[in-house]
């Protein structure tokens, strides 16, 4: 579909020919940049859907409740199996802090996100086997881990702005919700 998008606008419609250069290089940019386009127009949409079935209030509620270990672990968890980069995971990020998530549970999560990704352990799998493929993932785990702990030691907060902690200061106030389907889409358009 990309590729057709960009055939018809690089070839076609500016018709330049697909042995030169600038072809090839202006036909790269429009495939790619129409992928990351439509890509975050769902990844936003998504995360919208998200955020109208899960109050920051309720995550934030359900990881400050556990021991820091146990935060950590489903930080990195959730890292681990959110097949997005860091394009996505820096708004999640984002509004992980604004909830009041522990700073260093977050960057356990920030640093999981991209570094594991499923398609390349599947590849590896296939090129290397499961053995490398499983110290691909454990290392990402491991890093991750060890990544957002050592933030922790660093105290992070004190960099963060003031208005995020006023954020955190008490329950949102958020008229009714419909929690219907349509309701959600509509909250994430």
């Amino acid at each position: 579909m990309f590729d057709y998008f960009a055939d018809l606008i690089v070839y076609q419609l500016l018709a330049l020919s697909s042995e030169s250069h600038l072809g090839a290089a202006l036909h790269f940019f429009v495939m790619d940049v129409t992928k990351i386009f439509v890509m975050l127009i769902l990844i936003i949409y998504v995360m919208g859907l998200l955020r109208a079935l899960l109050s920051p209030e309720k995550v934030r509620d359900y990881v400050r409740n556990r021991p820091d270990w146990q935060a950590r672990g489903m930080a990195v968890s959730l890292g681990a199996v959110t097949p997005f980069c860091s394009c996505s995971s820096v708004p999640l990020f984002i509004g992980f802090v604004e909830a009041g998530i522990p700073l260093g549970v977050t960057f356990s999560f920030l640093i999981a996100s991209p570094m594991i990704n499923e398609v390349a352990a599947v590849i590896l799998v296939g090129i290397l086997g499961w053995k490398l493929a499983l110290l691909y993932i454990l290392a990402g785990l491991v890093v991750a881990w060890f990544g957002g702990l050592i933030m922790q030691w660093f105290k992070p907060e004190r960099w963060v702005e003031e208005y995020v902690w006023k954020i955190q200061m008490g329950q949102t106030a958020l008229p009714e919700q419909d929690n219907s389907f349509r309701g959600r889409h509509q909250f994430a358009v």
